[in-house]
């Protein structure tokens, strides 16, 4: 990752998180979450956030059983 260009997080449907720079579109799948700014800013929030690192579905088969 470079230092020189601005980020923005991103999340898809199962939960899993992204840092991807914000002068490219968001790919399909994806959507914004979070800050827009620096990695260390993004990277941040990420680790806040994203306390459960299997995908949502998973997650939701195994609290079912």
């Amino acid at each position: 990752m470079r230092d020189d260009i601005t980020y923005r997080v991103l999340v898809n449907d199962e939960e899993q998180y992204s840092l991807w720079p914000a002068h490219l579109d968001i790919p399909a799948g994806w959507r914004t979450e979070g800050p827009t700014g620096t990695q260390a800013e993004c990277s941040a929030y990420v680790d806040e956030a994203w306390t459960d690192m299997r995908p949502r579905t998973l997650r939701e088969h195994m609290d079912a059983h």
